[in-house]
């Protein structure tokens, strides 16, 4: 039994240092092919660089063009260059140039500008019609004539001296739109205002209302012989154009 361990013992030892053996002989065999790996590559790096080197040798580097290669071709930059010592006159005529086609720039915007101005203006049959001058000599005391002035009506009334001292009476407490007699004529006996009611532009009838002045009759507004409104839904006096007399009986009116 003793004799059997023994050469069990024995022979456990004689594998593990074969074994060991074997392993030694593998990492010198390892070790000896990485080394000529390594020296494969640097005898192909040497090769590579003396073949870069023979190259460079035989095919030089080209230069870089100098600055005064690089111009046009034609040499228009050298040949059309203003000397400005030299040619002095050269600049006064471009600065004469510039300066009178700016002056045609604007000239041409200041005609144009007129143009649109003027084209804005009144016309003259319009200008016509802004004024209109009428002869009232032929209407008698007390009457109302009607007449138009930019397509309105305009009453014009020659006043008695009875109707006149009855409108200057009236205090102002006793109207809606505070206005004296004085205020709204410029000779006492003749009266213009627009003969369209204040309230919703209506034409009131002349000689009418509880005034004996204008009366419209469609909302019951009543007018004295001032044109003021006194009774009714009209919240303003009946409007006082502008006006002047060019003569005793000639009213301009506008």
């Amino acid at each position: 039994m003793n004799a059997f361990r023994l050469a069990s013992q024995m022979g456990a030892r004689a594998a593990t240092a074969q074994f060991k053996s074997a392993g030694l002989r593998s990492a010198v065999h390892n070790t000896n092919l990485a080394a000529a790996a390594s020296s494969s590559a640097f005898n192909n790096t040497s090769t590579t660089t003396n073949t870069t080197r023979s190259i460079s040798t035989s095919f030089p580097v080209a230069k870089a063009p100098a600055l005064h290669e690089l111009g046009s071709v034609d040499h228009a930059f050298t040949d059309d260059r203003v000397d400005r010592i030299a040619e002095p006159e050269r600049r006064a005529f471009t600065y004469l140039l510039l300066s009178g086609v700016r002056f045609a720039y604007a000239s041409t915007a200041r005609v144009l500008v007129v143009k649109f101005v003027s084209s804005m203006s009144a016309s003259a049959d319009v200008l016509a019609l802004a004024s209109a001058e009428f002869d009232v000599g032929a209407v008698a005391p007390g009457k109302t004539i009607t007449v138009k002035w930019r397509g309105k009506p305009v009453f014009i009334r020659h006043r008695t001296p009875q109707e006149i001292s009855v409108e200057a009476n009236v205090p102002l407490s006793a109207l809606r739109d505070e206005e004296t007699d004085d205020d709204r004529t410029l000779k006492p006996e003749w009266l213009v205002v627009l003969g369209i009611c204040t309230h919703l532009g209506c034409v009131p009838l002349s000689g009418a209302g509880d005034f004996n002045g204008w009366f419209c009759p469609c909302h019951g507004s009543h007018y004295d012989v001032s044109g003021r409104i006194r009774k009714g839904p009209a919240p303003l006096n009946l409007e006082v154009p502008p006006y002047k007399f060019t003569d005793e009986t000639k009213i301009l009116i506008g």
